[in-house]
């Protein structure tokens, strides 16, 4: 066994087979029906199963406490239900990349991204777990646009076997996050290639930053690679539209040179400022305002 796989868990390899007959069963069906049905799966049964709910509710209480009751509970749903879309569009493959494909780039860094690419400079593309982050990066590398992912394995081994495989089909390289990935992710960027990342999950040793008005632990690390390697620091966003299947591809301006801190506040700045807008699609699921001292969990 590596030296980092995770011990064999009963809990675990019973969730994955779950999901693996969920989303087996779901690819059967037509892509317009697999999606929303998807959806209310993980939100009206996996999700009160799970305790999304009350972590949902937790978390809103904290962050938004004037928020109406009525809105709460409508984002106890709607969160879930993005949560749920997003995992069948990935395991869509094709289906999925050919939507994504054919989406347009909007946003005010769209120039400033073809220019880098022109140029063959690195940029790292920091987007977050809002409407369906793979989206970007399909649409971008449907452009010709070398992107790489850095993700962070998943806690249930069985799952994150397979998991890998899906967005693999997406796009590669891959990078797993820490130092099994860090030579190729490194060799890629050098090469001039464009990083994905996702900066809105709590990281224990990370820095305290300010999201929606409170410290959470944020990773330095998209900051510090676009220092270090004069890459351009871009947000970039897949926002689900209102029919539940097609998206908005956002690429903003880059975040101007700074510390670390600073570039790392305005990329908060730029989710929180998305998230009010479209609450129901971020991942409220995630226990991202919790302590430094408290046990991290990879939610």
């Amino acid at each position: 066994m590596p030296e980092n796989t995770p011990p064999f868990s009963l809990r675990h390899w019973l969730q994955d087979r779950a999901y693996r007959a969920l989303i087996g069963g779901l690819l059967l069906l037509p892509y317009s029906v697999r999606v929303p049905l998807c959806g209310w799966v993980v939100s009206r049964v996996v999700a009160p199963l799970a305790g999304y709910r009350r972590r949902i509710r937790e978390n809103l209480a904290l962050i938004l406490p004037d928020m109406p009751r009525a809105d709460v509970d409508r984002l106890v749903r709607e969160v879930p239900d993005n949560v749920g879309r997003t995992i069948i569009e990935i395991y869509s493959g094709p289906e999925f990349i050919a939507r994504a494909a054919s989406l347009p780039l909007t946003g005010t860094g769209v120039d400033a991204l073809a220019a880098a690419n022109a140029e063959n400079r690195p940029v790292i593309l920091v987007t977050a777990h809002f409407g369906n982050y793979d989206a970007s990066r399909a649409a971008l590398i449907a452009r010709g646009y070398r992107v790489g992912a850095l993700y962070m394995p998943m806690t249930n081994r069985f799952f994150n076997a397979h998991y890998v495989k899906a967005i693999s089909r997406i796009g590669t390289p891959l990078f797993p996050r820490g130092r099994a990935g860090l030579a190729d992710m490194v060799r890629h960027l050098r090469g001039g290639g464009m990083l994905g990342l996702l900066v809105d999950q709590r990281m224990r040793h990370g820095a305290e930053l300010s999201f929606f008005g409170h410290q959470a632990l944020t990773a330095l690390s998209a900051a510090e690679l676009a220092l270090k390697y004069d890459a351009l620091l871009v947000p970039t966003y897949g926002i689900r539209q209102a029919d539940g299947l097609s998206f908005q591809v956002v690429v903003e301006q880059p975040i101007p040179p700074g510390t670390p801190e600073e570039m790392t506040q305005a990329l908060n700045d730029s989710l929180e400022a998305l998230v009010r807008k479209r609450p129901g699609q971020w991942f409220w699921i995630h226990r991202r305002w919790k302590g430094r001292n408290a046990q991290h969990t990879a939610d």
